[in-house]
């Protein structure tokens, strides 16, 4: 892992999942700034919409409302800023200015919470679960600005970016990110087995190192069957040069055709980040209008339509989501090209009859 992840982190504290990992994260950086005698700089920053696991922590971390009103979440000390929807939420601004706007409201909570008060910002480098949300470009260098201008730890959440789906072996190789803390789970092993894990760069581990036992850890952390497995895996994906192949070919070809997408009638956008893509619904493409009709009830009927053809799509919202396995080809891409479009000639025809294409 050392040897894959970038900069200098070089030491792993691993879990069973990256829900795991994330809680280990929100105790690490607590942990960390007290050791260095700044007890008070225990808030974490995160972004709405965004998905950071499941448990109590993990949950909190993320963004997402439906999950914190079950619960009593969030827990404490952690706070929530404006995510880079640009399509959803940008208005009338370009998307290089509304990434600007969006990173920089990170700055401005900073200030709000109060620098002494806050250890850590984390964000995926493209929000998976949230609808593969892709930053504008202009985002992610503001929000490295911010951190550095600022005695703030970036946790850069990898659990979906990580390990090829990309187009290199991280999201943070993609978006030019220098993460402290990177969270990494599903394609350490392909999800063969279970394991998550917290890389580290040098200078947090020496601290908490230095800083006597860091009491915590977990059952599972580390097992030897789920590591003997992971290193199968990366194995496989160097020595095949499947992330390669990716990021030179087959990421490019899938990208060229899905944006083709965004002709459709019923398309407001499509949007890519190397194997993973949305496409935004839309009764009127020139507005981004959303539906007249409860949100995410078009996107379902769509799931449904996509599932018959013989292509997976998951709704968020009304916006339909794909993650190809990394090792789909050029003709396996046409394949899912003519049943994506497929369904979205059937789905448009049916909300036509129903009368739901009302914005």
């Amino acid at each position: 892992m050392a040897d894959l992840a970038p900069g200098d982190l070089n030491r792993v504290f691993y879990a069973g999942s990256g829900s795991e990992a994330n809680d280990t994260n929100i105790r690490m950086v607590r942990h960390y700034w007290a050791t260095l005698g700044k007890p008070t700089k225990k808030t974490i920053i995160s972004r709405k919409n965004s998905y950071h696991g499941s448990t109590m922590g993990g949950a909190s971390l993320g963004g997402m409302s439906a999950m914190h009103e079950q619960g009593g979440l969030p827990v404490p000390d952690i706070s929530h800023i404006d995510q880079p929807y640009w399509y959803g939420e940008g208005g009338d601004m370009d998307a290089d200015e509304f990434g600007l706007v969006c990173a920089r409201k990170l700055e401005a909570e900073i200030e709000r919470l109060g620098e002494e008060n806050v250890a850590a910002f984390i964000a995926e480098p493209v929000q998976g679960a949230g609808g593969v949300v892709v930053p504008p470009s202009t985002y992610w260098p503001e929000i490295q600005r911010i951190c550095d201008a600022h005695e703030i730890l970036l946790i850069v959440d990898e659990v979906i970016c990580g390990f090829g789906r990309t187009g290199n072996w991280f999201g943070s190789d993609t978006f030019n990110i220098r993460p402290d803390i990177m969270t990494i789970a599903k394609g350490l092993s392909s999800g063969y087995l279970p394991i998550g894990g917290s890389v580290v760069c040098d200078h947090v581990a020496n601290v908490i190192n230095g800083g006597g036992e860091f009491n915590h850890g977990y059952t599972y952390s580390g097992h030897p069957v789920s590591c003997a497995v992971s290193l199968e895996n990366l194995r496989i994906l160097d020595e095949e040069n499947i992330v390669t192949r990716v990021g030179n070919e087959t990421a490019p070809y899938l990208a060229e055709k899905w944006l083709q997408l965004a002709d459709h009638s019923l398309v407001g956008e499509a949007r890519i980040c190397g194997m993973m893509a949305a496409i935004e619904l839309t009764p009127d493409k020139s507005a981004r209008a959303p539906f007249k009709s409860e949100k995410g009830s078009v996107g379902l009927r769509c799931r449904a339509t996509s599932i018959q053809n013989g292509l997976i799509m998951r709704h968020v919202g009304d916006a339909m989501i794909i993650s190809p396995p990394l090792v789909i080809s050029k003709s396996e891409i046409d394949t899912l090209i003519e049943r994506a479009v497929k369904t979205l000639d059937e789905t448009c025809s049916a909300l036509r009859t129903d009368g739901l294409l009302e914005a």
